[in-house]
């Protein structure tokens, strides 16, 4: 299969049925008729078994949250040239999917022209984002010519008062209004992320209802992490009594089929599990392959871990663990040892 659709992509020869056919009844994708070599782009086959990545294009942000995970929001990165080989190198790995996150992605300089390159590489694109500049004309332009897989919009409250509060931004509630208004009449596929706090826990009904009328479906989180390095200070915006339990960690894929990279090009096992950072640039491909152990190494269950008889039901994974533990977090925050007896 992958080789007739290569051969089709060279030799400029039609879609094959089949493939249109496909594409109409799974996306409503019209490609009959069309060239293969303008409606496909054929990828080498890689060694490499990425299919997923997520990028922090900058960690710069024009929200300044209580409950960011970010040790530092510093606005620095790669330039367009070095964001341009990273993509490349991204593409080359095997990934299909890309996460463009941050900071707050489309604030940085480059991020139309990077999430343009992405696109043409065959990037199914998701964006994170606080929707604060959904709104604006090149953003929808870009957008609805060439369609993200998803943009994931965060609500951090449903009046002014609890959204402004928590993101310590004057006038955001407005502009996200502005933003998930522009996007959903330009036809932007919209997911929100709810993130509840003590700002904003009396308004869940309300955020709920929101979502329902922007997006095409949503999700919520109570539970609020350090940031990655282990300190404290996002943990003051959890709400009391919100903690969710509901969810048992059942083992991740990070490392294995999926990486994070940050502003730098440096590449993680995830956002959280930053441990022996590998230098894309510098390295290229190659450091890859030491991704896998460096991962492995990280998911281990150490210092006051070890041992633990609830470890199949733990709602933790192991990184994320022991920035809790780093930030010396009430044990009711991250664990089921609650009184302190073990950990």
């Amino acid at each position: 299969m992958f080789c007739e659709l290569s051969k089709a992509v060279e030799d400029g020869a039609p879609v094959p049925r089949w493939l249109s056919d496909a594409a109409r009844q799974a996306w409503g994708v019209e490609l009959s008729g069309r060239s293969s070599k303008e409606a496909m782009v054929a990828r080498a086959v890689t060694p490499l078994n990425y299919s997923r990545a997520s990028w922090e294009i900058n960690k710069g942000c024009n929200f300044n949250c209580e409950h960011c995970y970010l040790a530092e929001r510093k606005f620095a990165g790669l330039p367009m040239d070095g964001k341009r080989e990273l993509l490349s190198l991204l593409r080359d790995a095997g990934v299909l999917w890309l996460q463009i996150t941050g900071g707050e992605p489309t604030i940085d300089r480059d991020f139309l022209a990077a999430y343009e390159h992405a696109y043409r590489m065959g990037m199914m694109i998701e964006i994170l984002t606080n929707g604060s500049r959904l709104h604006r004309p090149e953003m929808l332009d870009l957008l609805g010519d060439m369609p993200p897989h998803r943009v994931k919009v965060s609500l951090y409250g449903a009046t002014a008062e609890s959204f402004d509060s928590l993101t310590r931004k004057p006038g955001a509630f407005k502009l996200l209004l502005k933003g998930l208004k522009s996007a959903k009449d330009e036809g932007i596929p919209l997911e929100l992320t709810l993130i509840i706090t003590k700002h904003n826990a009396h308004e869940v009904e309300s955020m709920r209802a929101m979502a329902a009328d922007y997006a095409e479906k949503y999700s919520e989180y109570s539970n609020i992490s350090p940031t990655y390095d282990g300190t404290s200070e996002p943990l003051a915006a959890q709400a009391p009594g919100l903690l969710d339990k509901s969810s048992v960690f059942g083992g991740c894929p990070a490392g294995h089929t999926f990486f994070h990279v940050d502003p730098h090009g440096f590449a993680t096992m995830c956002k959280i599990g930053r441990e022996n950072p590998i230098s894309l640039i510098a390295e290229g491909l190659d450091g890859l392959l030491r991704l896998p152990a460096i991962a492995d190494a990280q998911m281990l269950r150490t210092g006051g871990c070890s041992g633990c008889q609830l470890s199949g039901t733990c709602r933790v994974c192991r990184p994320l663990a022991k920035a809790y533990q780093a930030a010396k977090a009430p044990l009711e925050t991250y664990c089921q040892h609650e009184k302190g007896d073990a950990a």
